[in-house]
């Protein structure tokens, strides 16, 4: 039975407070649970792209324009499944609990001060103090 609108919000909203509250624990829960999915995603989505080749092939031998249609459809869903679960793949290895980097929000998190503390700058300007900067410490 799927949830009511409201439910998924709350779930939402429940995910969103856990996440904020404790990163590391979301991120490894997140991680364990959809390790073998991705596997199996990706196992979908080659067979997928396999038969929409077979399907596009077939359909461009029979002439039948709606076969060919199908088979390069069922191509680019397969493509865009491989390509998703590879891309969530990354984001797992570099949860903290997997051992990889400490905490990726760290990064994403002094990368945004410092695009506010900038925010007022522009490139020249920013160009001309890292200039200056150079000049003073001798790294060329």
């Amino acid at each position: 039975m799927p949830l009511s609108e409201h439910e998924q919000r709350l779930l939402e909203q429940m995910e969103r407070a856990l996440y904020a509250e404790d990163p590391k624990f979301a991120t490894s829960m997140r991680s364990a649970r959809s390790g073998a999915g991705d596997r199996k995603r990706i196992v979908v989505g080659v067979i997928a792209v396999l038969v929409g080749l077979g399907l596009l092939i077939a359909g461009v031998a029979s002439k039948l324009v709606v076969v060919g249609v199908l088979g390069f459809l069922a191509m680019l869903g397969g493509i865009w499944l491989v390509i998703r679960s590879m891309r969530a793949a990354p984001e797992q290895a570099a949860a903290p609990g997997a051992g990889g980097p400490a905490a990726p929000t760290d990064i994403t998190s002094r990368s945004r001060k410092t695009r506010q503390k900038r925010s007022g700058e522009s490139l020249s300007d920013r160009m001309e103090e890292r200039w200056r900067r150079r000049r003073e410490t001798g790294d060329f």
